[in-house]
């Protein structure tokens, strides 16, 4: 009998990274990890972004109730000067958050991390994209914050939604903006047997 799962495995309850993949033709399961996503003291941008994205992928293969072969771990930041602009905890986080932003340029980071549970090989990138927000007036602010999009957005904005009202100029990949850098992990996929994008 043929696995009636899909062999890869997203370990990330985000609907725009599955919006992403699917986008593609890939066949996946969606299993969220549990794992705080906590900075370490010192730690940079980049290396947290990836350790997430390992620990996100390795919590959920680690799990004897799931069957897969690839996981794929992930996480995004956003950053502006030496801050690290997470999700808002409140509408006041938020609109201190697109005050920073305006009229500025910010960079965001993707990482993510692919397991292949069969032969314990790793494959990880972090991908960082400029992106430029025009200046804001408070009352756009709080109307954008009325809307509801950036209640669960790194740096309190969605690039694929009513926040690109906000961005003049992007340098670099826009998925990775949005959640995966799909270039890249397409190609990691397709490197390691996991998926074949033009397969007859």
């Amino acid at each position: 009998m043929p696995n009636q799962y899909p062999q890869i495995v997203l370990a990330s309850a985000s609907p725009r990274r599955r919006e992403l993949l699917a986008s593609v033709g890939i066949q996946f399961q969606v299993i969220p990890s549990n794992i705080d996503e906590i900075q370490q003291p010192d730690e940079k941008p980049e290396d947290f972004v990836l350790r997430l994205s390992r620990e996100k992928a390795a919590e959920v293969a680690q799990r004897s109730t799931v069957s897969g072969r690839w996981f794929i771990g992930s996480d995004t930041i956003v950053q502006c000067d030496d801050h690290i602009l997470g999700k808002p905890d409140s509408r006041e986080d938020s609109a201190s958050m697109l005050r920073m932003l305006s009229g500025r340029s910010h960079q965001v980071i993707s990482g993510y991390a692919i397991l292949d549970r069969n032969t314990n090989q790793w494959l990880s990138r972090s991908i960082t994209t400029d992106v430029t927000f025009r200046a804001l007036t408070d009352h756009e602010i709080d109307g954008y914050i009325a809307s509801g999009e950036p209640a669960d957005k790194a740096g309190s904005y969605a690039i694929q939604g009513l926040g690109a009202f906000m961005v003049t100029t992007i340098n670099g990949s826009y998925s990775s903006v949005v959640g995966l850098p799909l270039a890249q992990i397409i190609d990691d996929l397709q490197q390691l047997d996991a998926f074949d994008l033009f397969a007859k």
